[in-house]
């Protein structure tokens, strides 16, 4: 019925998320509200660490890409479960500090990293800086120098690779502005470059070759494109670069159409790919890294609101107005990001109108979604919007001066906030 099998109806045909009532949710905490199922994040999580177990022999790493969701304690549960993180920026570093994050599980991603992010990075022992061109490199060389250090680094890669996903989250291709191609003898060159600096480490490679992608054979690709880059510094170099990032981008189910593989078979496979170029190639198997962050948060997330008005346009459209917008989920806008809804207090009913969901932005494409299937809703009902656990939270923003909803997780039929509400206060904190 759901598309994700922690998404139910109680007695009353009210939804659920991990058990707990949605309608009650909403009523104890008020909307817009975000809410993420604890089990579903750490099921999800150790299907990814117990297959590199069953299929690499235990020779990797998870680190759950942070961009995804991050906050206090999700980088706390993600501790606990011993995976490590993915962070992008100083913020996301500051976070995993403050939350007594082992730093040393942590890659640090960016393409313009700025000095002072170089700096808290190494003050903080990351465990891996990854390069992303030349400029950075210098840079980072220069920083360690200074502060006495050798600064361990992975370099982004630019595989090639057709990930077939949408134009805006495609990332491995040459025309991108991410990392070093190897076709055209950049990346080469930057590995000769790591090597004559005195104070990097340059202890493996990393490549992200998009988001949301079902297909598994792209990432087979860009495994044996990068083992053969290994080779090649190793055979022209004398250098064995022993670790490898095959990042993540792993695609989950939004819509019931959408068929993703499940974990343990991109696992099995890309574990095979890797065993078999490496004896062909003779070189050492690398100790592998992966970087999931929708494929871990998406489907433990849901966003509930309440319905303010409905607005029939004869023979055009129906418009179900609700107290969110694109402040707190900006992906249709941007991407025509589609998703599943669902009156909660009205779930077990039919879902027999096509409607559009709007937000409350000054702005006419301020939507949800479009011609979406849902059960007569009106106002003063809950719409919950399911699979909204990635990026939503993440991308949020105080448009129009509104306010950036709870977030709130749900274990053992029982709640907890995890952010809080933001008040009208929080809006004009940093006016002067």
């Amino acid at each position: 019925m759901f598309i994700s099998d922690n998404y139910d109806i109680n007695a009353q045909g009210n939804l659920t998320i991990g058990g707990v009532d949605t309608t009650k949710l909403a009523a104890e905490y008020g909307t817009p509200l975000y809410v993420m199922d604890e089990d579903l994040i750490r099921n999800n999580l150790r299907r990814f660490h117990e297959s590199f177990k069953k299929y690499y022999d235990g020779k990797g790493e998870v680190h759950f890409a942070s961009k995804a969701f991050c906050c206090l304690e999700m980088c706390r549960l993600v501790a606990s479960e011993g995976d490590g993180l993915d962070a992008v920026s100083i913020g996301e570093l500051y976070t995993a500090v403050k939350a007594g994050f082992p730093m040393e599980k942590v890659g640090f991603h960016g393409n313009n990293k700025t000095d002072e992010e170089l700096r808290f990075a190494i003050e903080h022992g990351v465990g891996h800086i990854i390069v992303d061109n030349l400029s950075e490199l210098s840079r980072l060389e220069k920083i360690a120098k200074e502060m006495g250090v050798k600064a361990r680094i992975m370099f982004r890669l630019k595989p090639g690779i057709d990930a077939h996903t949408h134009k805006a989250v495609m990332t491995g291709q040459i025309d991108s502005k991410f990392g070093f191609a190897i076709e055209t003898g950049e990346a080469f060159d930057a590995v000769k470059e790591a090597l004559s600096c005195e104070n990097i480490e340059l202890s493996g490679l990393h490549c992200h070759i998009g988001s949301q992608i079902f297909d598994i054979y792209p990432f087979e690709e860009a495994a044996r494109v990068m083992l053969r880059f290994i080779a090649d510094v190793k055979n022209k170099l004398g250098f064995e670069i022993k670790e490898l990032n095959l990042g993540g981008g792993f695609g989950i189910k939004y819509l019931e159409e959408h068929d993703p593989a499940p974990f343990e078979v991109y696992m099995e496979r890309v574990s095979e790919v890797v065993k078999e170029e490496c004896e062909k190639l003779g070189i050492i198997k690398p100790f592998i890294f992966i970087e999931p962050g929708r494929s871990i948060v998406a489907s433990a997330g849901i966003t509930l609101y309440e319905a303010g008005s409905r607005k029939e346009i004869p023979d055009t459209r129906t418009y179900i107005i609700v107290d969110g917008s694109m402040a707190d989920n900006p992906r249709y806008i941007l991407y025509e990001s589609e998703y599943e809804a669902v009156v909660a207090n009205k779930a077990s009913q039919p879902r027999d109108e096509r409607v559009t969901i709007a937000g409350r932005c000054c702005e006419s494409g301020d939507l949800i979604g479009e011609n979406m299937p849902l059960q007569h809703a009106e106002a003063g009902d809950i719409i919950a919007v399911l699979a909204t656990g990635a990026y939503n939270y993440s991308m949020s923003s105080n448009y129009n001066r509104l306010q950036k909803p709870a977030v709130v997780f749900v274990k053992d039929g029982k709640s907890r906030v995890v952010v809080k509400r933001e008040s009208l206060d929080d809006i004009i904190s940093n006016d002067v």
